[in-house]
């Protein structure tokens, strides 16, 4: 096997071991409703609320932030839809039953993590027009990509590669922007 061979298999090992062990615990129910919340919220709702406060209150530079974020959120959509059809890696939860989460995905393929992608990218992009933003926008981008592994939509590494993707697609939509 190739040495990127075994490397897919060491990361796939892990996630699947992960994935183990989240669809077996049972959380509280604060932390339930938490994730249920974050997910939805990475629906779209929540950014389209951050767009909103950022178009009304966000002074002089907030059509390039605006601009800037959806510009990379857009980006991200086609490359993860790209992504998932070339890949088509499951998702958690077709190969192994989550214990109290019964959301559905909104498709059958796992990597890399759109969600994640989306959330990345809104809160680099925005967050670096907004510096005194970044802390409550990466907290629920980090709220969101948390939820996506425990509510058994992603793995592990489906939502890293996604806040890595997300991430580098925000800070070039502010750059260009900017």
């Amino acid at each position: 096997m190739t040495i990127p061979g075994h490397m897919l298999d060491y990361i796939s090992t892990r996630d699947h071991r992960l994935m183990r062990r989240v669809h077996r615990w049972r959380p509280p129910r604060w932390f339930r409703l938490w994730m249920i919340l974050a997910t939805r919220g990475g629906d779209g709702w929540l950014w389209y609320g951050f767009t909103g406060l950022v178009v009304a209150f966000g002074g002089t530079t907030r059509y390039e932030a605006v601009t800037a974020a959806w510009t990379a959120c857009s980006t991200g959509a086609i490359i993860f839809l790209i992504l998932k059809k070339l890949t088509g890696r499951k998702r958690p939860n077709t190969v192994v039953p989550h214990c109290w989460a019964t959301l559905l995905p909104p498709d059958q393929f796992s990597f890399p993590s759109g969600h994640t992608i989306t959330a990345f990218a809104f809160t680099a992009a925005v967050g670096s027009f907004y510096p005194h933003l970044m802390g409550v926008l990466l907290l629920c981008a980090f709220s969101v990509a948390t939820s996506r592994i425990m509510l058994g939509m992603h793995f592990l590494s489906d939502v890293v590669v996604g806040a890595i993707l997300g991430g580098g697609l925000g800070y070039a939509g502010f750059v260009i922007f900017a």
